[in-house]
């Protein structure tokens, strides 16, 4: 397999980790629908996360956070409506960002929570 699809699976294992030491309860991984995947699902009391990681070996060309792009938000954002929807669910719904630089010397991590809100 690639490396950079090595980096991402090892991204998102870091990211359950992480979240599952802050009191997050994982309820859906790699959840797909038409075009979108939502890396997590989580929640948190009342709250449903959708998680989108981002790992990167270096901040060389920008952090992680800076490849979730307008068209990526659209297509988390309908993936969740329909998740919600589909489930019935009456929750609500936060969009994080977890990004993440691993490489040989160290590995950081910034949660980024309501991330959409910086990307308007």
């Amino acid at each position: 397999m690639a490396k950079h699809y090595d980096l991402g699976i090892t991204g998102e294992k870091i990211a359950i980790d992480f979240l599952l030491k802050k009191n997050y309860k994982i309820v859906e991984k790699n959840y797909r629908f038409q075009k979108a995947e939502i890396d997590i699902i989580a929640q948190k009391e009342d709250t449903l996360v959708c998680v989108e990681v981002k790992t990167r070996s270096s901040n060389y060309f920008g952090d992680p956070q800076d490849a979730v792009d307008k068209k990526k938000i659209k297509l988390l954002v309908k993936a969740m409506d329909y998740y919600v929807v589909s489930k019935d669910l009456d929750v609500d719904v936060r969009f994080d960002i977890i990004a993440i630089i691993k490489n040989n010397k160290e590995t950081t991590i910034e949660h980024i929570e309501d991330a959409f809100f910086y990307f308007d």
